[in-house]
């Protein structure tokens, strides 16, 4: 479990910005569970999702995500991972493979987390902050994530992920804005 409890570049719960925020959720807090929800409703309904409110600039970084209030799903997912990790709970990052538009082509990557539940083991949450048709929650033991998956070409991608994927990284460290981010979002096309 090591890896998942580790500060990184971009899981920079070392930073005291995000140590200092993930000490504030779990003041008070009555068990593990309640600073995982706690933690996770604050990045859900606290952090802007970048395109809901086209909102730059673009953070990859948890402390700039933190910083800036805002991030794409794979950002708030950073921010979501350092909370927990800084508090000593294991997490990691997930991905689906979705449709951009309503079915069919083309396909990017949806960024969410896996937190380890002592009763439960790896549980995916997803904190991209809801909308109208969106109403992602935390109910362990069921997974109440954003997105279902609707057709063959999307997927619910196996891997728990301890750094988010370069690919991830790539378009959020280039791309100059939220839109251009839109118009690049990442996919990871699936094989056989």
């Amino acid at each position: 479990m090591q890896p998942y409890l580790a500060a990184s570049t971009y899981i920079d719960f070392d930073h005291p910005d995000v140590a200092a925020q993930a000490r504030r959720l779990a003041d008070g807090a009555a068990s593990r569970m309640d600073v995982v929800r706690r933690c996770f409703e604050f990045v859900r309904d606290e952090i802007r999702h970048s395109v809901d409110f086209m909102q730059n600039p673009v953070t990859c970084k948890a402390s700039d995500v933190l910083r800036h209030r805002t991030g794409y799903c794979y950002a708030k997912s950073h921010l979501l991972a350092a909370l927990l990790r800084a508090n000593g709970v294991p997490a990691g990052l997930c991905y689906q493979r979705l449709s951009v538009g309503d079915t069919g082509g083309p396909y990017c990557l949806h960024g969410l987390n896996a937190v380890w539940l002592d009763d439960l083991g790896w549980f995916r949450i997803d904190a991209r902050g809801n909308k109208p048709g969106v109403d992602a929650q935390f109910a362990p033991p069921v997974e109440r994530l954003a997105f279902a998956i609707r057709e063959p070409a999307e997927r619910d991608l196996p891997e728990i992920w301890v750094e988010p994927l370069p690919c991830v990284v790539r378009v959020l460290e280039t791309e100059p804005d939220v839109a251009a981010v839109l118009r690049n979002l990442p996919d990871a096309p699936l094989i056989g």
